[in-house]
């Protein structure tokens, strides 16, 4: 089954550039295009799509309100954002808003085609650490004390779930994680599994982005 992919870029160029990378794998198929956000939420309401590739500059609605409105549906398409800038501040808000990851759009080939599959298949697109540098580099814009709401989520997870999360959100892989903790890569899946079910997140990105918003972890990487 192909994963179908929509573009959402006001340069057509750039879409056109995408769309021939992505019509070349077996197991993909660009289903849609729209060069605004406007119209890719008009798009979104007849056709079925399950990765949506994500400028986050473009006239009439952003990438970000664009993410933000697609994401309120738990059944929604996955969003990779996509940013001329590294470390670009829509970006971040990009994260919040729901993405499941942010690339640059300069991406070599094979890593934005290994990024749709990871998204597709319920992964997070970029590596943690990457995730990590972009939240510390913004962190001054997260609020200065913890959210309590927010806080209390964390009430749910075990010692171990806790552990785990401050791993994941200091940038280490699961084979890392079970390294540290002497545990296998599984159970540390399990682990990272729950951590997702009980805080009702989508994957490993709002996992960061939670452990910062709490102060889990704090700016550098520092468990709380």
């Amino acid at each position: 089954m192909s994963i179908k992919v929509m573009l959402v870029d006001d340069q057509v160029l750039l879409r056109t550039g995408f769309r021939m990378v992505l019509a070349a794998q077996p197991d993909m198929e660009v289903v849609a295009e729209a060069g605004d956000g406007v119209e890719a939420l008009e798009v979104l309401r007849s056709t079925s799509v399950d990765v949506v590739l994500m400028d986050v500059r473009m006239p009439k609605l952003d990438g970000v309100e664009t993410t933000r409105r697609i994401c309120v549906d738990p059944d929604s398409p996955k969003v990779l954002i996509l940013t001329t800038f590294d470390l670009d501040e829509y970006a971040f808000s990009g994260l919040r808003a729901g993405a499941s990851g942010f690339m640059l759009k300069d991406v070599p080939p094979g890593e934005l085609l290994t990024a749709i599959r990871a998204v597709h298949s319920g992964d997070a697109v970029v590596a943690p650490s990457t995730t990590r540098r972009l939240l510390d580099r913004f962190a001054p814009m997260l609020p200065s004390s913890p959210d309590q709401p927010q806080h209390k989520r964390l009430e749910r997870l075990t010692e171990r779930e806790r552990e785990v999360m401050v791993l994941v959100a200091q940038g280490h892989s699961n084979g890392e994680i079970a390294a540290r903790l002497v545990l296998s890569e599984a159970t540390v899946k399990t682990h990272v599994g729950r951590i997702l079910t009980k805080l009702d997140l989508r994957d490993r990105v709002q996992v960061v982005v939670l452990a910062y918003e709490t102060g889990l972890v704090r700016a550098g990487g520092a468990g709380a």
